[in-house]
């Protein structure tokens, strides 16, 4: 007798289910697809920096090869030359902030002392700067540096007050050390303090000066190792400056004054100046704050210069950071915006004893790098060919697009020289101009945005090595200066802060969301225009409370109200009204507001996206999710996001903030159901009623409550059957609140009310359900029941004429499943003819459709665990029909999670097989929640032409559900050949030449994909790739098949990723919390590299 085992008959199952396995079809998948990048393709290297450098520290220059570098807090060089000539270098991190540099002139190396007192002797004659030498000094802090042209002997001051000498060629100390004890006169009983000032006399480098903290000046023999003469100045010493003749030098004091000195008379000083101090009317010299630094410049024409920093007097210097130059007679101070930490004075002469003649000066600001011209009347500023005003603004958002349409980068270009002509700059050229610049540029054409804090955009070229400013937008200027008033204590600094950015490099458009969650939909024209902009104010608003209810709506702007149960709307910012002058480039067509609901600030933008071909626009926050028509300039969808799920929620919904419960309000199972027998009894008794009898809205509610409380919201999804149901002109209008609403009046809309039809309703009520007619005054249409899914909801509205318009659904096809072939349920509509809708700040009202049509059974598929997409995985569906994923969002139904809010995390516009085992290609819109959840939305286009803009678009849930483990983070398609898929667009179009000639183009119809034909075949042919904080998924379409899979990290988690094109294959690249980056092949997710690149906490 043959013996079974458990094994056997698994082995006996899979050879049955042959090559239909996911296992087996991921072997199909890889021998179709061949994947060409390998490990050694990638090197993970930083090419540029651009920007001011973060936290500066200290200058040098190179008066020779006129290089100029800048060392900051955490270690980073900056080296600069011409326009191009920009490098990037960095100490170890335990080397700490970078204290002084001091470059070996026209050596092509620099000298650097970090604040673990080394000295680091780097070479950028290189490719790549490096460190050659390091010494450690041991007890000692390195206060000063000191390198005179063509020496090889480094003075390095120390804060003990002695100064050793370092040999540059060996980088060794000499042995040769100046002690504080030996410097200072032997009657002296304190110590000097530390060393802040070095330098050698311009006509005897034997003599060097030496200028302690405590006023101490020393000049010191260095051939015979004694002092040869000693100066005391009776004010703490900031700085000190040799005269090119070599007989005075000039030191700067804490107390403003400026004191001259002679080295071959008395050690007393030859005078005592207070440049910015004057009399007060008590004959008193008014108190100035300390001259960090003094610079006394010999020139050939005329008077000598004399240039130091601070010495304000004392109401001045904490406001006003200035540079004072003195030029014979004549002093000048330049106010400077930010904090002067050192400068440097530019000149042609490399030896010190010669006459100087300086041309400029650069000056290291806290958040700027600041040249000025010396040479022409008034000191104007060069203008800097360096993008170190980046940081203008603070950069709040950034997106870099790369292979972007030839003609994008000289349009920018265009409009930008046009619009923003600076002024006030000098006319000479840039006088930092070392080095050569790399003649080596990308093939392909960068650009990168960036968004800033007071609401501007910065279009920046980053083709080549240069970053090279090209447009700027105001995103605020369409809007009103926003008043301060108690309303708007609690708004945010930046108002009008930019949040998001999506831009669409074909068709130009361009989506901005900010800080106080306005839109602004921008569109590219290359003339000036005036025109109206439209306005959408679209609350988006879903709380849980413990009636389950939840609420959302989108009302025309201006029409918001307080009074009695409506809710009251307010938006911080104001837009514009009335004809406005555009300039040439992006002038802003729409602007879709979220106002405030009774006092509460709505959820901030969380991801934006855009579409030209579909002429859409979608946002979401933490709330919900909202579609835009930009053609017709109307909402078209505005569901909160448990809604769009339907009833294949898996979470149970709880109030943002415990409420106390209300014992009238609870409803046992018992209640309910009989809630529901006293709504069909009303409807039957509608039924009877005449047609021009108007409808009672107390007829529908019963017990105290209405029918809102069980209504289930939820969307339309399947496009075979095209029969809909016409609901009232509410595009941009006001909410639809049923007036007798007696729980969370104001709130509710006609997306608000769901019912719950129990398993214990009988056959003979469910016929009744099926005969049902609500009617109204005039005419109406009627809706098959077959055409109801079981799955999508109810829709309930009402308007201020009495009209009432309901569909019917059942919440879970567990509980109740429509048979096709019963009687019809009869649903009437009524559309009023005399809406009110208040004085339009839009454009003409456009209608607003609800499309009810069949659909199959919400399907959520679960890819968050190993056995996701495995025969293992199927089995366990099969048999498991009542999962947490099927479950109903009623609070008596249990569930394993328990969650307040999910916000929309990512969206994505695709053509796509969205459904099971459907070839069709239709535009959909994905969309990735904080949850881990992707969910797809169907959208039905009118054909294209001029009925795409007074057709409505069709929106509604597919159906299609998957989930992660983590925030959904990026989705992306290939085709069958593992091409990436583009999102489709329209190429743009100059309007002004269109007026004048218009050419019949061909554009796609309806429901047609641009980058994929429909195909008939039977075999998967595309591939979504879906990437959250912890997984990443290749999913087969449309068969909804998981072949690959990839856990992407444990203990850490994926800040960003993102689908790419690199060598002519796909890849996936994510940048994880803990400083790795990893990149992994597509579509079989195999490994390629991980390196340790920058942690999350050290991006600065």
């Amino acid at each position: 007798m043959k013996k079974f085992t458990f094994k056997g008959v698994l082995d006996g199952f899979r050879s049955s289910v042959g090559t239909s396995g996911p296992n087996q079809s991921s072997k199909t998948y890889e021998q179709e697809i061949s994947e060409t990048l390998k490990a050694d393709h990638f090197s993970v290297t930083k090419t540029f920096c651009h920007g001011f450098p973060y936290q500066p520290t200290a200058i040098a220059y190179d008066p020779v090869q006129r290089l100029l570098v800048i060392g900051t807090k955490s270690g980073c060089l900056r080296l600069l030359g011409r326009p191009g000539v920009d490098l990037s270098s960095r100490h170890d991190p335990e080397c700490g902030a970078v204290l002084h540099l001091q470059f070996v002139w026209n050596e092509g190396m620099l000298v650097s002392a970090t604040s673990d007192d080394s000295l680091h002797l780097w070479n950028f004659r290189l490719k790549k700067p490096t460190v050659i030498q390091s010494l450690k000094f041991q007890r000692e802090r390195i206060t000063c540096l000191q390198l005179p042209f063509q020496s090889k002997w480094l003075f390095v001051g120390t804060e003990r007050g002695n100064v050793h000498i370092v040999n540059t060629d060996t980088f060794q100390l000499s042995g040769y050390i100046i002690n504080w004890n030996k410097a200072i006169e032997l009657s002296r009983k304190t110590h000097p303090g530390p060393v802040v000032y070095l330098g050698d006399n311009p006509i005897d480098p034997n003599k060097l000066l030496i200028g302690f903290e405590t006023g101490q000046l020393v000049m010191w023999d260095l051939r015979n190792k004694c002092a040869e003469m000693r100066f005391q100045a009776s004010e703490p010493l900031r700085s000190l400056s040799w005269h090119s003749d070599g007989k005075q030098f000039m030191s700067a004091h804490a107390d403003g004054s400026l004191v001259t000195w002679n080295v071959r008379q008395s050690p007393k000083p030859i005078s005592v100046t207070w440049p910015h101090s004057r009399n007060t009317k008590e004959g008193r010299a008014e108190p100035c704050k300390s001259i960090q630094k003094v610079e006394w410049k010999s020139s050939k024409i005329g008077d000598n210069f004399v240039i130091f920093s601070g010495g304000l007097t004392v109401d001045r210097a904490g406001r006003t950071p200035s540079l004072t130059v003195i030029h014979g007679k004549t002093t000048t101070v330049l106010e400077m915006e930010h904090n002067v930490l050192d400068f440097v004075v530019l000149s042609d002469s490399t030896w010190e004893s010669e006459l100087q003649d300086p041309y400029g000066i650069v000056v290291l600001l806290q958040q700027d790098l600041v040249v000025i011209d010396l040479l022409t009347p008034g000191y104007p500023c060069f203008e800097n060919p360096y993008p170190m005003d980046i940081h203008e603004s603070p950069v709040t958002c950034c997106i870099y697009l790369a292979d972007c349409p030839g003609d994008l980068i000289p349009a920018f270009y265009s409009v930008g020289s046009k619009t923003q002509k600076k002024s006030g700059f000098s006319d000479r050229d840039w006088p930092i101009n070392g080095g050569q610049w790399g003649s080596t540029s990308c093939s392909y054409a960068e650009i990168i945005i960036t968004g800033h804090a007071d609401g501007s955009l910065k279009f920046w070229d980053a083709s080549s090595t240069n970053l090279q400013v090209l447009y700027k937008v105001k995103t605020s200027k369409p809007f009103e200066r926003p008043k301060k008033s108690r309303s708007t204590e609690t708004m945010e600094e930046d108002p009008f802060a930019v949040c998001d950015i999506a831009l669409c490099p074909e068709s130009r458009y361009l989506a901005v969301a900010g800080a106080s969650c306005q839109i602004l939909l921008f569109k590219f024209k290359k003339h000036e225009h005036t025109s109206e902009t439209a306005v959408i104010e679209i609350p988006i608003i879903y709380e849980v409370d413990d009636l389950g209810g939840s609420g959302f709506d989108f009302v025309k702007m201006g029409e918001s109200s307080g009074k009695g149960n409506n809710p009251d709307y307010f938006c911080p910012i104001r837009p514009k009204v009335g004809l406005q002058k555009k300039s040439p480039g992006y002038q802003v067509e729409l602007i879709c507001l979220t106002p405030w609901v009774d006092g509460e600030p709505p959820g901030a933008i969380s991801t934006l996206a855009v579409n030209s071909s579909y002429g859409l626009m979608a946002y979401g926050n933490e709330a919900g999710l909202v579609v835009v028509d930009i053609f017709q300039k109307i909402a078209l969808f505005n569901v909160g996001t448990p809604d769009l799920y339907g009833t294949a929620d898996p979470y149970q919904r709880a109030p943002k903030s415990p409420k106390k419960p209300d014992i009238t309000d609870e409803k046992s199972p018992t209640d309910q159901v009989e809630l529901v027998d006293s709504f069909l009894d009303n409807a039957q008794k509608l039924e009877q009623t005449p047609n021009n009898t108007p409808v009672d809205d107390q007829s529908l509610t019963s017990s105290g409550s209405t029918i809102e409380n069980n209504i289930e919201v939820g969307s339309v999804s399947e496009f075979e059957e095209e029969k809909f149901l016409d609901v009232p002109e509410i595009p941009k209008c006001k909410s639809t609140t049923p007036t007798s609403t007696k729980h969370r009046t104001g709130k509710h809309t006609w997306s608000q009310v769901k019912v719950l039809i129990k398993k214990s309703l009988g056959e003979k009520k469910l016929a009744q359900a099926q005969t049902t007619t609500v009617q109204g005054p005039s005419s109406s249409q009627t809706i098959d029941a077959k055409y109801l899914s079981p799955t999508i909801p109810m829709i309930c509205a009402n308007n201020e004429h009495g009209q009432f318009i309901v569909s019917a659904n059942a919440s879970s096809s567990e509980d109740l499943s429509l048979d096709e072939t019963n009687d019809e349920m009869k649903v009437s509509a009524e559309r009023p003819t005399d809406l009110a809708i208040p004085h339009p700040r839009t454009t003409t009202a456009k209608k607003s459709v609800m499309n009810v049509k069949k659909s199959k059974k919400s399907k959520c598929m679960d890819l968050r665990g190993e056995n996701s997409g495995s025969l293992t995985g199927l089995i366990k569906k099969i048999h498991k029909l009542d999962t947490t994923f099927a479950r109903s969002r009623s609070s008596s139904m249990s569930s394993l999670d328990n969650i307040t809010s999910e916000a929309i995390q990512c969206l994505a516009f695709i053509d796509c097989m969205s459904r099971r085992n459907d070839y069709s290609v239709w535009p959909t819109l994905w969309v990735g929640t904080s949850l881990g959840s992707i969910l797809v939305i169907s959208i039905k286009l009118p054909v294209a032409g001029d009925a795409r803009k007074s057709e409505p678009v069709l929106v509604s849930p597919s159906g299609t559900i998957f989930r992660l483990k983590g925030s959904i983070l990026a989705m992306s398609f290939l085709d069958c050949n593992g091409i990436l898929i583009p999102g489709s667009n329209e190429p743009w179009k100059d309007e002004s030449r269109e007026q004048k000639a218009k050419t019949p183009t061909k554009s796609l119809s309806a429901g047609q994909s641009p980058t994929q034909s429909v195909d008939s075949g039977n075999t998967d042919r595309q591939f979504a790739v879906l990437v959250s904080e912890k997984q990443s998924r290749v999913v087969a379409l449309p068969s909804q098949t998981c072949i690959y899979k990839q856990q992407l990290c444990e203990s850490a988690f994926v800040v960003k990723a993102n689908v790419t094109t690199i060598k002519d294959a796909v890849c996936l690249v994510c940048y994880m919390s803990n400083g790795h980056l990893t990149i992994y092949s597509l579509p079989s997710l195999k490994l390629l590299i991980d390196v340790d690149f920058v942690p999350l906490s050290d991006l600065r």
